[in-house]
């Protein structure tokens, strides 16, 4: 044993013989208990951060533990490979996407194995692979015979930068969460899974996720969003339909003066083909961003169609107006609009000149003043014909079964979830397995021609997918009819890849299944990690692909993560120049030195560049904009791995943000080194004699 500490030579020593012995190689055994340890896989970027070292090392601590206590663990790695980042460096750098990603897959292997991380390599799997995305594909076939996927025109948000629709969860602040770009609301034909059909599962269930955190939990209750209410179907004057609506205060029923329509419905489209304006304002519509952020603070416009609402009980006719603040993919299009009672409608009253209904009074015969505002409480009722001086309460269930017997509307359950689009019409992505014949339709591509792989060797020129402009690629014979047809070129949300591969983890090399016996094994992953952003979009996608391989016999549980750790960012301080035109440059870290007070606390910031002061930013996430990363592999070639894995665990709490400190990073060094010398004088005194 060397007297002095060399990080890099001990744990290269270490790594090497983990290669040589396979040692966290991992097969099922069932005389043992199982631990199945997974943290969130990284995207293949280039390079690790600091929070995927964070990430990574929490798993491995845990991983390690669970081994000690002689139980049969597994800890995999993958990478989520598809994506749109493969796409803008394939134009930044004239570079195919598989190639740049497969590039860099094996740099962060490399960087990760550095790292010293017990993961089975075996298992090793990139989601990129026609041998991954077969079996998605396959699924997808069979779930489009139990009629739980479609195929519908829908109204869609569609970042015109990136020119991809983008599911309702991943519009920021009414933003492209990958670019930034203002999203825009169009029409096109999309795939969708009905994770509706599973909505009331997946709800009730969420109370069984005792190893969640709470604001996950929470997270999810309020996006599934159940809501009981009433469907009421009103009149259109004049014409032989009905508008149907759905609302859970059908107590304030009595109180509508307008309804308003999406821009997408038929109604104001029927509108918009009779009056110039009309049509003017339906296609300014078809140019906001249709997520409910971006709703809830725009400014609420609307244009009246000239068509008139009958209501179904008093018979009253009210104006039909188009309003921007009602999405078509949204219940039925259409909502009733009582501006006594909800402070939205009484704003576009206020603007629009029309009547304010009070039929909501204070239970306590207080007085209301609805020139101020909405009285949005429930109360008693007034004013509302039979149904005066009834309750709030009471008025649900009277309204509801008045209009049950007559068969112009009833108690409906609702969920604010909405099916789940999966086409993108990208190219970096996995084929969406369905022909398009026009004898036959929608076809399914048949099981002997899986996978459905996606073209690599492609001219990327970054405006559309080029799989669009490759008849080679889309021009195959219908399987049905044997006549032409087109393959489908859009390809799948990646959502689709990150919500099973923690399934594909236990059977890996299965070739003719989708998953094994050694699925069940495994299943359910007994501690997952990762960032609290992934609560609405992966950890939902996750636990209702669950359920769907589930429901075809591939596994036997009915959730997919038995603990989940939401581990805390990595924060670190902010140093910047203001620009004359008003940006910001930002200067990293290691470019800068810092004045401290008595505290540690950095005080003073000057460029080492040019001696200059910097404008102190304060403590921000890691990140490329601010510039405020540390570089790992750095690090490690400084100090090694295990100081950097020290740091990591105890500078804060797993779940907590973590403040990077240079002064903390070298405190761990300084540990490691005074172990190692204690440990070398424990071995250089020879062998102990026994305590008696």
């Amino acid at each position: 044993m060397d007297e002095h500490y060399l990080p890099e030579q001990v744990e290269q020593d270490a790594q090497h013989f983990w290669q040589q012995r396979r040692s966290f190689r991992v097969v099922e055994d069932p005389t043992k208990e199982k631990f199945y340890c997974l943290s969130m896989f990284p995207y293949p970027s280039g390079r690790l951060h600091m929070g995927h070292v964070r990430n990574y090392t929490i798993g491995d601590v845990i991983s390690r533990f669970q081994r000690m206590q002689g139980k049969n663990v597994l800890q995999p790695m993958g990478w989520d490979a598809f994506g749109l980042p493969a796409e803008n460096a394939a134009l930044k750098h004239g570079v195919a996407p598989a190639k740049w990603t497969r590039e860099n897959i094996a740099y962060m292997r490399a960087q990760l194995q550095r790292l010293g991380f017990a993961y089975d390599w075996d298992r090793e799997l990139a989601t990129c692979d026609p041998q991954y995305y077969r079996w998605e594909q396959w699924l997808f076939t069979r779930l489009f015979a139990k009629d739980l996927v479609y195929k519908k025109t829908a109204p869609v948000n569609w970042c015109p930068n990136d020119l991809t629709v983008l599911a309702n969860e991943q519009v920021i602040d009414g933003c492209c969460w990958r670019c930034g770009t203002a999203v825009e609301r169009r029409e096109i034909p999309q795939w969708f899974m009905r994770i509706t059909a599973y909505a009331e599962e997946l709800l009730a269930e969420i109370d069984r996720l005792e190893g969640w955190p709470e604001q996950v939990r929470t997270m999810q209750r309020n996006w599934i969003g159940r809501s009981e209410g009433v469907e009421v179907h009103f009149g259109v004057a004049g014409r032989d339909r009905l508008l149907k609506i759905f609302t859970t205060r059908p107590d304030t029923l009595m109180g509508v003066t307008f309804m308003a329509v999406a821009a997408e419905h038929p109604l104001a489209l029927a509108a918009a083909g009779e009056h110039a304006n009309v049509a003017a304002f339906v296609d300014e519509c078809r140019h906001q961003a249709t997520a409910e952020a971006a709703l809830e603070t725009m400014d609420k416009k609307g244009i009246d169609t000239g068509l008139k609402a009958v209501h179904p009980i008093t018979g009253e006719q009210v104006p039909i107006f188009v309003a921007n603040f009602v999405l078509m993919g949204y219940g039925e299009g259409a909502v009733m609009a009582v501006p006594a009672h909800d402070q939205r409608d009484w704003e576009f009253a206020q603007r629009y000149g029309l009547p304010v209904r009070q039929v909501i009074a204070p239970s306590d015969g207080a007085g209301v003043d609805l020139r101020e505002g909405a009285y949005v409480d429930k109360g008693v009722l007034v004013d509302s014909g039979e149904f005066t001086g009834l309750n709030s309460e009471q008025a649900f269930d009277a309204i509801a079964e008045h209009l049950n017997v007559r068969d112009i509307g009833a108690k409906r359950t609702t969920y604010r979830l909405r099916d789940w689009g999966v086409s993108r019409q990208r190219y970096w992505g996995a084929p969406i397995p369905i022909i398009n014949c026009a004898r036959c339709g929608a076809v399914p591509v048949p099981d002997d021609q899986l996978p459905v792989e996606l073209p690599e060797s492609v001219n990327f020129e970054g405006v559309g997918s080029p799989i669009k402009h490759m008849p080679e690629f889309y021009r195959v014979d219908c399987p049905h009819c044997h006549g032409p047809a087109e393959r489908e070129t859009d390809t799948f949300d990646t959502f689709m890849e990150s919500s099973w591969y923690y399934a594909r983890f236990a059977c890996a090399d299965a070739t003719n299944i989708m998953l094994d016996q050694r699925a069940k094994y495994w299943l359910p992953v007994d501690q997952y990690i990762g960032g609290i952003e992934h609560a609405i979009l992966h950890l939902l996608y996750a636990r209702f692909f669950n359920k769907l391989m589930r429901d075809v016999g591939l596994v036997e549980v009915d959730e997919p993560f038995h603990r989940l750790l939401t581990q805390g960012m990595v924060v670190a301080s902010t140093f910047y120049r203001q620009e004359a035109e008003g940006g910001k440059i930002y200067f990293n870290p290691a470019e800068v030195d810092v004045e401290l007070d008595e505290r540690g606390r950095v005080i003073g910031a000057t460029l080492k560049a040019d001696g200059r002061a910097l404008q102190l930013g304060g403590i921000e996430k890691m990140s490329k904009s601010k510039n405020n990363g540390v570089d790992p592999q750095a690090l490690i070639e400084r100090y090694g791995a295990d100081t950097a894995r020290l740091f990591m665990m105890f500078a804060a709490p797993p779940d907590q943000a973590l403040e990077w400190s240079d002064a903390g990073v070298e405190g761990a060094f300084r540990f490691l080194k005074r172990l190692w010398k204690l440990v070398h004088g424990h071995v250089s005194a020879g062998v102990v004699a026994p305590v008696d």
